[in-house]
């Protein structure tokens, strides 16, 4: 494939290729699973849950987008059109905030992890996003199990997460919440 005819993709062949990527990887994946677009694309293998945000261009929107999304899953990453653009993506937020979510680009059929993702820090008792994970978690344990049609609304998703932030909006949180586990 050209470089010119690999910039051209579209978002869903995007998702395509990355969904492919994570099955050699092991993973279960659920493209656009909530039926809104939310999510791009999930993917589950045992009980860790990762999400992917794609998009053809404005690679910083992606960022922002994967950052907000991090309250579902264990690790976020991006998927943009070439690897030339993750690459810029990479070295434009190493060493931010952002550091955690996994950058990758298409190269030809194929997907190039430039940034692995890294798994969320917290976890334990007082992590406000425990119960929203929980409840993800038992929505896609119910679309394996055929119960819940794919594409099915999950309209209170994002509901979800301002209940677990106490009624404040989700862009309250801090990007870099403190490892709680050692006070």
């Amino acid at each position: 494939m050209t470089r010119a005819a690999s910039a051209r993709r579209s978002e869903a062949e995007i998702v395509r290729l990355a969904a492919r990527h994570l099955e050699t990887e092991g993973y279960r994946v659920f493209v656009d699973p909530d039926g809104t677009d939310y999510f791009d694309l999930v993917a589950r293998r045992g009980d860790e849950v990762g999400l992917v945000e794609a998009k053809v261009a404005h690679s910083g929107a992606v960022l922002l987008q994967a950052l907000k999304r991090r309250a579902w899953g264990d690790w976020v990453a991006v998927v943009v059109g070439t690897v030339r653009s993750a690459e810029r993506l990479a070295r434009r937020t190493d060493g931010s905030r952002a550091r955690p979510v996994g950058i990758w680009g298409c190269d030809g059929d194929r997907v190039r992890v430039v940034r692995p993702p890294e798994r969320w820090g917290g976890g334990g008792d007082d992590d406000p996003f425990a119960p929203v994970r929980l409840r993800f978690r038992a929505r896609l344990d119910a679309l394996e199990r055929g119960e819940m049609p794919a594409g099915a609304r999950w309209d209170d998703v994002r509901a979800e997460v301002r209940r677990a932030s106490g009624g404040r909006r989700f862009a309250e949180w801090r990007l870099d919440e403190p490892d709680r586990s050692r006070r």
